[in-house]
């Protein structure tokens, strides 16, 4: 295992609220919920938990730091009282609060503010996950998608206790680390944690989702009881809708605003000229004013994407390129040599700003 402050990538000399910050990031990051089925994911967020349970107790932090990190595995959690274990997801809790799901933890991105995740009950139905790809123009004025999923129904068998994790739904690992006892907790790879075997049927079904405007990358949307029916309940799964922005082939989206390149010969940004700007709502005139220049913003108002369940909107950035030609005829260059003669030709040096 790597170094804690390398885990958490924290300085030596972080304080209290910065070393929970860290691990609030990583665990975050690594959850087993966010990356389902990912190994290496799953590692590094015991590590995380690892680290923090040590960091953030001033009394082991001091022994770290004195011990370093190889010793104090070996040695430093010796006779320190670790010996009735330390739960991953009970470190994860006591900083996040919650149930250690990811989605109970970081709901906020659910739409309508509902909780997306199953709750530690066999009876229960299992929650299902989709992911529905959007295009800026579904984003811009909502949609609606029928989409088909496979979800467990109850059928005519009678379902039996799961005799693997006697009806629980989950199964307790015990690791040994250098803090003692680590008990990771999984659902039940036999009866897929619903805590019954049979009594159930895998069907087709077809749900339509009403998209509304402004979601955006990280927001869901729970459909409570449209996931996995429960099989010896009435308590069914939900089916939590994840939403993921496609790129678009000329806007560029940041939160609500919008922005587009437009591109301008050299003569319409000295002189000024007027052009038809293409929006999410369609074509709109804009003024381009006389002496622009190159990479100058331009902003159409109320022109972006509305706030999701607010009503306001963001703004349309339009960015003026100036084109340069690499060729001229020589009609044109005298032209220009005449005008380089009316103009001040001393070249200016200035600081380039940071901001």
């Amino acid at each position: 295992m790597r170094d804690y402050y390398d885990i958490l990538n924290i300085d030596k000399n972080a304080n209290a609220n910065e070393i929970k910050k860290a691990y609030r990031k990583v665990a975050m990051k690594y959850h087993p919920d966010k990356n389902p089925g990912d190994k290496a994911s799953e590692e590094k967020f015991k590590e995380s938990a690892e680290a923090y349970s040590v960091l953030s107790d001033q009394d082991k932090k001091n022994r770290y730091d004195q011990m370093g990190h190889q010793q104090y595995q070996q040695f430093g959690s010796q006779g320190q009282g670790f010996s009735g274990g330390i739960n991953v997801e009970d470190i994860f809790n006591s900083v996040f609060g919650g149930g250690g799901s990811f989605s109970d933890i970081f709901g906020g991105g659910d739409i309508f503010g509902g909780r997306g995740s199953r709750q530690n009950n066999s009876s229960r139905g299992n929650d299902l996950k989709i992911t529905i790809n959007l295009s800026l123009e579904e984003i811009f004025k909502g949609t609606s998608k029928t989409i088909k999923i496979k979800r467990w129904e109850k059928s005519n068998e009678e379902a039996i206790k799961c005799s693997e994790c006697s009806g629980s739904g989950e199964v307790r690992f015990v690791q040994k680390s250098f803090l003692g006892q680590v008990v990771n907790v999984q659902p039940c790879s036999s009866c897929s944690g619903m805590g019954y075997r049979g009594g159930r049927i895998q069907k087709t079904a077809e749900i339509k989702i009403n998209v509304p405007v402004g979601v955006g990358e990280g927001n869901f949307m729970t459909l409570d009881g449209e996931g996995d029916k429960s099989i010896v309940g009435s308590q069914n799964g939900n089916l939590i809708v994840y939403f993921k922005e496609k790129e678009h082939e000329l806007f560029t989206r940041s939160n609500n605003d919008i922005y587009i390149d437009c591109l301008i010969n050299y003569v319409d940004a000295v002189l000024g000229t007027e052009i038809k700007v293409p929006t999410l709502s369609g074509f709109v005139k804009m003024k381009v004013p006389e002496g622009i220049n190159n990479g100058q913003l331009l902003r159409l108002k109320n022109k972006g994407i509305n706030e999701l369940n607010r009503h306001r909107s963001g703004s349309q950035y339009v960015r003026i390129n100036i084109i340069i030609p690499s060729k001229i005829n020589n009609k044109t260059k005298s032209i220009l040599q005449d005008l380089r003669l009316n103009l001040d030709s001393e070249t200016e040096f200035k600081k380039i700003s940071n901001d």
